[in-house]
């Protein structure tokens, strides 16, 4: 696909890498030149220097051939007049980030003024997560699958427990047909288990399962579960304010530490039930004196992603039962066991995820299209939900026949609104929801995708 994407910044730059890496033709367009050079040393892309809502630019980057242009500058405005002039110019799909709370609010009207197929909101989607996350604080990641009916939830094992030193055979019994572990990650590499893999203490699992038997999975795993009433964030951004409203509108009692004095004003006047403290919340003693020890969880959403990680450090080391860390750089997480930084939740990474997937359904013009991605396995892994077409193959037949290409699991299927854990004597059939686990190279765009021969053809 011929592909647009204006704007090199995080989220830019992330998605010219994975969607070169896909074989796209990727133009990218930014007013920095600087940065554009730094990109045509890294990438081989074609690049064009300038404002990216301009209409001869667009021109010269090819718009009037585009398949998809990406608009994620840093300015609300620039992507929402940048879409508007690829479609005028004959762009088949735009996609913009806009970001204000305000512009949020009207976004049907502006995707339907602006010619928008796609908006993505980073700060929204990041503060959307954390919520998810706080429901369940045992878990550092909840991917969610076939309208929220399936999950896939990444867990450390515990130094003691029912998991622990336990091979998955073993584990039969406890997980009752009701879980299933799709990938565990050990000492900086993920495996694809088989029924004979033995976890250990400190292991990372990904776990599909139904969402209505996540509490099933934690009594059964042993784990112990946190009722959280006492949040504390630390920063006052955008992400800061979706994720309060969402937490006070939920019953919880919220605490927010920022140092700009007109953003607490701001702060007091939107969220009259939290609590607006004024200073810098990467001073250990001011949080002590908020009384950091006694909240339920906090959440460092600073600008800066070291100081995100010291607070968060700092939080556990205190006592704080669950700390989730955001960070865009997660090359930092490395340094870090994460059993300290607890989850880790990157706006760059969700994003580019949601923008991933939507051009991979748009390069299909057949039913089967990806409908969900999630990367797990710190991005070496891919969860892709699919809906099973009506002309597909492979239907009716034992998932242990099936000629699924190497390391590609089915996790879960839901069929009439119930989550099956699938055996390998469960058979697919056409109109289920179904969880693949595939290793992301694979690059999967459609259902047909899953299987070794080409178009799924029998």
């Amino acid at each position: 696909m011929n592909i647009i994407v204006v704007g090199n910044g995080k989220i830019g730059e992330l998605l010219v890498q994975q969607l070169s890496k896909e074989g796209h033709d990727v133009v990218v367009v930014d007013s920095n030149a600087a940065r554009i050079r730094s990109l045509e040393e890294k990438l081989d892309v074609s690049t064009v220097v300038g404002n990216g809502a301009s209409i001869e630019i667009l021109r010269e980057a090819g718009a009037e051939n585009c398949d998809i242009l990406i608009a994620v500058s840093n300015s609300d405005e620039v992507n929402l007049l940048t879409a508007l002039v690829a479609k005028k110019l004959g762009c088949e799909y735009t996609v913009a980030r806009v970001r204000s709370p305000e512009y949020d609010r009207e976004m049907n009207l502006l995707k339907t003024s602006f010619g928008i197929n796609l908006s993505v909101n980073p700060e929204k989607t990041c503060a959307k997560e954390i919520f998810r996350l706080l429901q369940f604080p045992s878990f550092l990641t909840r991917n969610s699958f076939a309208g929220g009916r399936a999950e896939m939830v990444e867990l450390i094992v515990p130094e003691e427990g029912k998991l622990t030193d336990r091979t998955l055979m073993d584990l039969a019994p406890l997980l009752d047909k009701k879980a299933l572990i799709c990938t565990i990650e050990r000492g900086g590499e993920v495996l694809v288990p088989s029924g004979s893999t033995e976890l250990r203490a400190g292991d990372k699992l990904a776990v599909a399962a139904a969402t209505a038997d996540l509490p099933f999975l934690l009594r059964r795993f042993g784990i112990p579960t946190l009722d959280v009433k006492q949040v504390m964030i630390v920063g006052g951004s955008a992400t800061a304010r979706y994720l309060a409203t969402d937490l006070i509108n939920a019953g919880l009692a919220v605490t927010i530490v920022e140092s700009d004095r007109e953003k607490c004003k701001a702060l007091e006047d939107l969220l009259p039930k939290a609590s607006i403290i004024h200073g810098d919340g990467s001073l250990q003693h001011l949080l002590a004196e908020e009384g950091i020890a006694n909240m339920d969880a906090v959440v460092p959403l600073t600008g800066i992603d070291e100081e995100n990680i010291l607070i968060s450090l700092y939080a556990h080391s205190v006592g704080t039962k669950k700390t989730i860390t955001k960070v865009n750089r997660t090359e930092y997480l490395n340094l870090f066991g994460q059993e300290h930084l607890g989850a880790v939740v990157s706006p760059k990474s969700l994003t580019a995820n949601e923008i991933t997937r939507y051009t991979r359904a748009a390069s299909q013009s057949r039913e089967g299209s990806v409908e969900t991605l999630h990367t797990i396995g710190g991005g070496a892994i891919e969860a892709l939900g699919f809906t099973v077409p009506e002309e597909a193959s492979f239907v009716n037949k034992p998932i242990m026949e099936l000629p699924l290409k190497p390391s590609t699991l089915i996790a879960s299927i839901v069929r009439n609104q119930k989550v099956i854990i699938p055996g390998g004597q469960d058979c697919l059939m056409r109109g289920d929801s179904i969880m693949v686990i595939a290793s992301a190279d694979r690059m999967i765009s459609n259902f047909a995708d899953i299987f070794r021969e080409r178009g799924g053809e029998a």
